[in-house]
């Protein structure tokens, strides 16, 4: 999981060369009052095989992630905040 997490940052903040809006629905932020600014909206999957998709399986995991993780200014310390925030949780 922590892999396609650092796959999300890296195609939301540009860092890889993939349009996000191929893969990815940004929530309208005028409804997004908890979290972060990169919340992602999912779409309902009408066939069962969509909700495997990266794109599907994905979004729960990173729209719960803290704002303090996802704002991250580089890759380093997005991985080096994720493995905090899953230390944490595990105590």
């Amino acid at each position: 999981m922590n892999r396609d997490l650092i796959e999300v940052y890296k195609i939301l903040t540009g860092k890889e060369n993939i349009d996000p809006a191929q893969l990815f629905e940004s929530t309208d932020s005028n409804y997004n009052l908890c979290g972060h600014h990169l919340k992602l909206h999912k779409q309902p999957c009408r066939l069962d095989i969509q909700k495997y998709f990266f794109s599907q399986r994905i979004m729960n995991e990173w729209n719960v992630l803290l704002a303090t993780i996802v704002d991250a200014l580089s890759v380093n310390t997005f991985k080096r905040r994720l493995d905090e925030h899953y230390r944490n949780m595990e105590n």
